[in-house]
């Protein structure tokens, strides 16, 4: 990724595509140093598909948090589509975006696992 998101939602958008290709790099760089894990193996990081924003609160340009819900499909092993829905929260420090952390709704679990 080459440009900063300006918006949490970009960070969003950036993060899912980031899973898409197994980059840990930059998912390990756009998560908040207070949650983000040490390693992160996306060895068993299944086929994402799409993405859908649900809801926005906050998280422009000028904010300093945000929040940003979203459903990201999947395909399971068996050939369905899984669904990871979850409201995640951002916030800007030193004029960047971060992921910190999310609350699931769904079966898939956190994006740490």
């Amino acid at each position: 990724m080459s440009a900063e998101p300006e918006t949490a939602e970009e960070l969003m958008r950036s993060r899912f595509e980031a899973f898409r290709r197994a980059d840990a790099a930059w998912l390990l760089r756009t998560w908040h140093p207070s949650t983000r894990p040490t390693h992160l193996d996306l060895a068993d990081n299944p086929r994402w598909r799409g993405l859908q924003i649900v809801d926005t609160v906050d998280g422009g340009p000028d904010d300093h948090a945000g929040v940003v819900e979203f459903r990201a499909t999947y395909l399971e092993d068996g050939g369905g589509i899984g669904i990871l829905h979850e409201r995640s929260r951002f916030v800007r420090e030193g004029g960047r975006w971060f992921y910190i952390d999310g609350d699931i709704d769904g079966d898939r679990g956190s994006e740490e696992r």
